[in-house]
């Protein structure tokens, strides 16, 4: 029962991962681009949501709201001043810019509100649920409902509505979405603020999960994401939430077998294995181009 226990957690950790994963994936579809300023839009979704329950006494889901909107109109400020106008320049330039905005957002929290960590208030009721003889926190299954429920919201907007025709135009061949009338740039913001939002929504979920955020807290999440998207194959959209949910559950059963200090180490082999036996991810299929 133990085990059971185990997945959940793996799961519920898999799906905040999937999340971030999914603004990696998405913005790399659209234009090709590592954006490594996503884990910070993500640590400041987490603090958005703290502020919110702590100190405006919100209930989770407006806090889990707010902290949405703030972080996608942040991801569309990033595009518009820092990704826009690089769009032509080479990959190298727009790789350094985005570490650059990662580091300006990380730096600039601290200047603003100091180094000192912040214990995330307990927004849901924690007792345990006992199901088949497994004892799993609520706060688990929370986590996983509301994870569960933004990938379907996603889905439904990718493949249903019409800013998710143009983002998947845009996509497959940006110039010939522009000739058929698709306003590209506005479909690229539409990404970026979509994929923030995600990642601000996993910031307040991270927040609850682990109980304590800090300025640089997006680090590592951030790393972790990128390789749960690099594994499921960078740029698919269900990709993304295997590989999230796949490292998840790995990370978990490292440490519940007592390995603890390599629950880190675990995600950075799993990518290491995954780009020496199918550097294309598990959905991603080779391309050939021409030179």
């Amino acid at each position: 029962m133990d085990w059971a226990q185990q997945i959940v957690n793996g799961i519920s950790l898999g799906s905040i991962y999937a999340l971030i994963a999914l603004g990696y994936t998405m913005v790399y579809g659209i234009i090709k681009l590592i954006n490594f300023a996503h884990g910070d839009v993500f640590m400041i979704g987490a603090f958005v949501g703290f502020y919110a329950i702590k100190g405006w006494g919100m209930d989770i889901v407006p806090a889990l709201l707010l902290s949405m909107v703030v972080c996608a109109i942040l991801g569309v400020v990033i595009e518009k001043v820092a990704y826009k106008r690089l769009r032509n320049a080479t990959r190298i330039a727009a790789l350094i810019t985005a570490i650059g905005v990662s580091l300006l957002i990380e730096y600039g929290t601290l200047y603003l509100r100091g180094a000192q960590p912040e214990a995330y208030p307990n927004a849901f009721p924690n007792p345990f649920f006992t199901i088949f003889g497994a004892s799993i926190s609520s706060q688990s299954l929370y986590i996983l409902l509301i994870s569960i429920v933004l990938m379907v919201i996603l889905q439904w907007v990718v493949y249903r509505t019409r800013i998710g025709k143009a983002m998947r135009a845009v996509s497959y061949d940006a110039e010939a979405a522009r000739l058929m009338g698709v306003h590209v740039d506005r479909t690229i913001s539409a990404t970026f603020a979509i994929g923030s939002a995600l990642a601000g929504a996993a910031g307040v979920i991270f927040g609850m999960y682990y109980t304590k955020i800090e300025p640089l807290m997006g680090v590592v999440p951030g790393l972790k994401a990128f390789v749960a998207a690099v594994l499921g194959g960078i740029g698919i959209i269900p990709g993304a939430v295997i590989g999230g949910l796949v490292l998840g559950t790995v990370e978990t059963f490292v440490s519940a077998l007592g390995y603890s200090p390599w629950r880190d180490a675990a995600a950075f082999i799993i990518l290491i294995l995954i780009l020496i036996f199918r550097p294309s991810g598990v959905l991603g299929k080779n391309m050939r181009e021409k030179v």
